[in-house]
């Protein structure tokens, strides 16, 4: 059975002239500032501010700071359960992959995949499964097999052939740190990640993607005014190049920027115990038109899409694969 959960890929350059693909969930970061009268200057303007981070971080022989570019390629995993046309396939999973792109010696440069994280079974888990479960509860709880399918299927697509014959290394996933926890910095510093944070205990978010595969460290890049969570397999300092790195940090900061200016575009730095906050006030707007609570209303519409075109008319298969899958 479990040969027969096919993945096939699909890439999409993510430039000024992007447009979302029918498949492509619009809760996706990319997604949702490719929308609307101000979608190519939302687009122009965030390309613009990751390659102004990536510049300013990799700093070295880049005397002018206008050295690199980065260029985006969303990816888009679609899975074929049925095993018999590619037309059944459901968009399970959407990422980014980078490149670098050096102009003075005109080489370009694979970065890491992974960066942004989306998809259709988390909207599942948490927008639809989760409320669920706890709509007659007097304490908010989670079942035990929360996030077990999930994490199987995302660590089946990582095992699989498409992700093999088109990526030399294991993704980074790079978010928000969770407002619900304590944050504190150590005198771990790494050249390209920053400052090192510890969390007082693990999030939901840690836990579910735990289930996934991946453990998760909090770095607060140099000039940076908060951590980020890094998700990973193996050793994320030690098998990922500064550039590499560098290329994650300044496009996910700088998505982080446009939707949680809060945290990420405050006008002052996290001290050494630290809380983000979406409450706080003084922090700084940038030019990228987004609308947040537009994007939490879609999370429900695709959880419910994912329930009624992928959960539901599969679930004794989905049920019986995970059962004997040994991911």
């Amino acid at each position: 059975m479990k040969d027969s959960f096919e993945f096939s890929l699909k890439r999409i350059r993510f430039d000024e002239n992007y447009q979302p693909l029918d498949s492509t969930r619009l809760t996706t970061n990319f997604a949702n500032l490719a929308r609307g009268n101000s979608r190519q200057q939302n687009l122009r303007n965030t390309l613009r501010m990751i390659d102004n981070r990536f510049n300013s971080l990799a700093g070295w022989d880049n005397p002018m700071g206008d050295r690199y570019a980065i260029e985006l390629e969303i990816i888009s995993a679609e899975m074929d359960i049925s095993g018999q046309s590619p037309a059944d396939s459901f968009p399970l999973i959407e990422i980014l992959n980078t490149t670098i792109v050096d102009r003075r010696t005109k080489t370009r440069i694979d970065g890491i995949v992974g960066n942004n994280f989306s998809s259709y079974v988390r909207d599942y888990d948490f927008s639809v499964l989760l409320p669920e479960y706890n709509s007659n509860r007097t304490a908010f709880a989670a079942p035990d097999d929360f996030g077990d399918l999930h994490g199987k299927l995302f660590k089946h697509f990582v095992h699989s052939r498409a992700y093999k014959d088109n990526f030399n290394k294991l993704p980074v996933i790079c978010i928000s740190a969770s407002s619900s926890k304590i944050y504190h910095r150590t005198a771990n510093q790494h050249p390209a990640l920053g400052v090192e944070y510890l969390q007082n205990e693990l999030s939901p978010t840690d836990q579910y993607f735990a289930k996934m595969g991946m453990q998760v460290r909090f770095f607060m890049p140099p000039d940076s005014v908060a951590p980020l969570a890094f998700y990973f397999f193996g050793d994320l300092l030690g098998d990922y190049t500064d550039l590499e790195l560098i290329g994650t940090i300044s496009t996910m900061e700088t998505f982080q920027k446009i939707y949680r200016p809060e945290i990420y575009n405050a006008n002052s730095a996290a001290g050494s115990v630290y809380q983000p906050s979406l409450k706080h006030q003084d922090y700084s707007v940038t030019k990228i038109v987004y609308d947040r609570e537009e994007r939490s209303q879609l999370a429900i519409k695709q959880g419910r899409f994912t329930e009624e075109n992928f959960i539901r008319p599969h679930r004794k298969t989905l049920e019986q694969w995970a059962a004997a899958c040994a991911l």
